[in-house]
């Protein structure tokens, strides 16, 4: 097998544009949707996710979307997206070709991509499927509880398929094969962290051999595809950050990598963008192949609703530029390409990062903000537990939020950060250690150091918050907060490429205080312009704090 093209960015398409128009969609609409974020951008292969439990054309394995519940759905939605599908099948039409000859017009390579174990029935146990209204569910799910995980694994999980039941496997792989042999993709990706719980719980390792034999069985028959087609069928195989994890969960990269099982893999989170995935190790894994690594970005760097951006720049402002300094890393860290996946955009809302993230020239000079990796495992959404567990796989190396305790030896936590550029050839306007630190107060002693050396030249800005309940308008009536950000301005000197280490020791803890000072935000900004203006923000931050 020849390696595959340079890509520079993978666009994964989560189908979503089939929803985006009234009913009934023209084909013409939804092309122009689907392309209008990867065009004239440096996206070099867009991966378009062919559905996750049904199918969008007239299957021979599959039932078809709608059926389940005889085409009358749960949601304006849902309504939409299966009814602009099943008008294109019914006008003779084959949206999965027409992806793929609009990609090829555009210059980029077409893979199909097959969510594993994709889970979206919000929660829902086994035993409720059968009376649940979901646009989601298959009569197959609901026929075959017991080839479901149930309560061996998270809760939030437990309607996700158990793959060491054979007849879940074989069904896996008609879809797959089913698709690969339909249309002319230019490869297709494997996507296991959508979503990533597929084997009873803690034995995802010993089962490691169940899924691969799954991933061995697609390979041998995209070989003999690629044969009868006369060119490489690739596989794309979307995995966990660090190889630890994806061992834990049941991917034996050691077995694939060695058997050939893989030309692309796509280190990535399960729930969220991990930005701190093992880069060089998966690199150093795959010395000698002619295997690529893609490390993926999610719809954000931290947090579902961006409790974790906590200022002072505007949370979309704030996403860019941890995205630029993230992508950085890992072109330092020599990654083939970036992945970009849940980048749900129109003609322009991501248009200036997929412009950027593909090279390092083009990430030259861009306003970034290097910030250490927040791990959280906390539920989130506004109704009771919503996504439970569904972080438990990521971020397993986070190094904040973390305690100020009292040490024996006058230490604190060390926080590392990675810069991955060279200020003595790119100078900025402001370089700008920023330190936050939650239930901080007047009497307490905190000391800071930066490689070492410990600062004095320490600003002081309280985060303001106001309390939206009782301030709905967002008018600024404090002047003191709960959190403080500690500000150090540093010289281009003191900040070389590669690892720095901050150490924040609580020294004396004011007696009036029974609570915990907690560090939160450890961050680099790197500005090559004038700073924004900065506002208050307003809400209330959750932090999830390890016991």
């Amino acid at each position: 097998m020849s390696k595959p093209p340079d890509y520079g960015i993978i666009y994964n398409w989560d189908g979503n544009p089939h929803g985006y128009s009234e009913y009934p969609q023209s084909m013409d609409d939804f092309l122009d949707k689907v392309y209008a974020p990867m065009e004239e951008t440096q996206v070099g292969a867009h991966f378009w996710c062919v559905g996750e439990h049904t199918a969008r054309w007239e299957s021979d394995v599959l039932e078809t979307v709608g059926d389940v519940h005889g085409r009358v759905y749960e949601s304006v939605q849902a309504h939409n997206f299966n009814e602009n599908i099943l008008a294109m099948i019914e006008r003779g039409e084959d949206p999965q070709q027409e992806i793929i000859d609009r990609g090829h017009a555009l210059g980029m390579e077409v893979y199909a991509s097959i969510r594993m174990n994709d889970n979206h029935f919000g929660g829902a146990q086994p035993s409720e499927l059968p009376t649940m209204r979901s646009s989601e569910l298959t009569r197959m799910r609901i026929e075959h509880p017991e080839w479901l995980l149930g309560e061996k694994t998270t809760e939030w999980f437990a309607a996700s398929w158990n793959l060491e039941v054979p007849e879940v496997r074989q069904h896996r792989f008609d879809h797959i094969t089913e698709v690969a042999r339909r249309w002319a993709w230019d490869g297709i990706e494997l996507d296991w962290q959508r979503h990533a719980f597929h084997l009873p719980k803690d034995n995802g390792y010993r089962l490691r051999y169940l899924l691969t034999d799954l991933q061995r069985a697609v390979r041998k028959m995209t070989d003999a595809l690629g044969k009868e087609r006369g060119r490489p069928y690739y596989i794309a195989a979307r995995v966990a950050a660090v190889p630890e994890m994806s061992y834990q969960l049941g991917y034996d990269l050691e077995t694939w990598i060695d058997e050939g099982l893989v030309d692309i893999l796509v280190p990535a989170g399960s729930a969220h963008t991990d930005p701190d995935p093992a880069v060089e190790k998966f690199l150093k894994m795959c010395e000698g192949t002619d295997i690529m690594v893609y490390p993926g970005f999610d719809a954000r760097i931290d947090g579902w609703d961006f409790d974790h951006f906590v200022g002072p720049e505007p949370a979309a402002v704030k996403d860019q530029m941890r995205t630029r300094a993230v992508a950085s890393g890992w072109h330092a860290a020599g990654a083939d390409g970036m992945y970009a996946f849940n980048w749900h955009a129109n003609r322009d809302s991501r248009r200036e990062l997929l412009t950027q993230i593909g090279s390092t020239d083009t990430l030259s000079s861009t306003n970034k903000i290097y910030a250490a990796i927040h791990r959280y495992t906390e539920a989130f959404g506004t109704v009771g537990q919503s996504w439970k567990g569904a972080f438990d796989n990521d971020r397993i190396w986070g190094q904040l939020p973390v305690v100020l305790k009292p040490t024996l030896t006058g230490d604190g936590p060390t926080i590392s950060l990675n810069v991955a550029e060279d200020f003595s050839e790119t100078l900025p306007t402001i370089l700008r250690l920023r330190i936050l630190l939650e239930q901080w107060v007047k009497g307490d002693v905190v000391k800071i150091y930066w490689d070492g050396q410990e600062r004095t030249d320490i600003t002081h800005s309280y985060l303001l918050e106001e309390d939206a309940a009782g301030n709905p308008l967002g008018g600024q009536i404090f002047d003191v907060g709960a959190a403080s950000w500690f500000l150090i301005n540093l010289s281009t000197a003191e900040v070389a490429f590669g690892n720095h280490k901050v150490r924040v020791v609580l020294q004396k803890r004011n007696p009036k205080l029974a609570s915990d000072i907690t560090l939160t935000n450890v961050e680099l900004l790197v500005r090559y312009d004038e700073e924004l203006e900065q506002k208050p923000v307003q809400g209330v931050r959750r932090f999830d704090i390890p016991g």
